[in-house]
């Protein structure tokens, strides 16, 4: 656990992920390692598959030189550790995201069909089954608001805790204040209204239990929003310098396992979006 792993894509170098990552790895005092996977190739002759291969080989070896000089333009440290290698991008991926204190990688917006069918999708399958923190950057780069602001969901699940620490320790490091979000859909009956508001209150105060001790530096602030999750989420974190949520873990289709938030964040989310996996992953 003392690298950033950064994908970098052959097809469109995602800048922005590439900054971030080498921004992260420099604030925490770690490795950077960019990695560029070269997928499978299955044309029907075989003729083809070499000299698409090969194809596919020289364009990805491109990319990582391009990333590599990006990022020694940008941060005249210790250099980046680079690496080319063979297979789906995204089991590479999570093969390396399981030794990294996190794992960044861009987003080209596919659509939800070829998000899970494309043998080049990368984002889903790697936020799905990462064994760390995966933080997934839009392109092109978003404007952060002053004061910088780390936003993390809360539901009161096990897995939010998780969330909630990651993004504690993300503010500490960047300066930002942190500030906590309970969404609960509108109830249908008025009277839940007063039920709902404590339940969320208790939450709050449950999952930033102790951080202020711990911090005392750390701006702590909690909200509670009615509506639709995904979409208050997303507004609350428009400007911010990341939104953290957790990952629901367990379940088989991809979206249930990864959480229907989660699964929706990744497509409304102006904002860098942090997905951390439950403990114990």
């Amino acid at each position: 656990m003392n690298e950033v792993v950064v994908g970098v894509d052959p097809q469109e170098l995602s800048v922005p992920a590439l900054l971030r990552a080498a921004d992260e790895a420099a604030w925490r005092g770690l490795r950077l390692h960019l990695v560029c996977a070269v997928p499978p190739v299955h044309d029907h002759l075989l003729y083809d598959a070499v000299n698409h291969r090969a194809a596919l080989r020289i364009r990805a070896g491109s990319a990582l030189a391009d990333a590599e000089d990006l990022v020694r333009d940008l941060h005249p440290g210790p250099s980046p550790v680079t690496e080319l290698v063979d297979g789906p991008p995204a089991a590479v991926l999570r093969e390396r995201a399981a030794r990294a204190t996190l794992t960044v990688v861009g987003s080209r917006r596919l659509g939800r069909i070829a998000e899970v069918l494309a043998e080049s999708s990368v984002v889903l399958p790697l936020v799905t089954g990462a064994d760390g923190p995966v933080a997934v950057v839009r392109s092109p780069e978003h404007a952060v608001d002053p004061p910088p602001t780390v936003v993390v969901g809360v539901d009161g699940s096990v897995s939010c805790r998780a969330a909630v620490a990651f993004a504690v320790e993300e503010a500490v490091l960047h300066g930002a204040r942190l500030h906590a979000v309970w969404v609960w859909p509108r109830p249908v009956f008025a009277e839940d209204d007063d039920a709902t508001g404590l339940a969320g209150q208790r939450a709050l105060a449950e999952a930033v239990a102790g951080q202020a001790d711990r911090h005392p530096d750390l701006e702590i602030t909690q909200e509670i929003l009615r509506g639709h999750p995904v979409e208050q989420l997303a507004v609350a974190a428009h400007a911010s310098l990341a939104l953290v949520v957790g990952r629901r873990g367990g379940g088989g289709f991809t979206a249930l396992r990864l959480g229907s938030t989660a699964y929706g964040l990744l497509h409304h989310a102006e904002c860098p979006l942090v997905v951390v996996p439950p403990p114990g992953t």
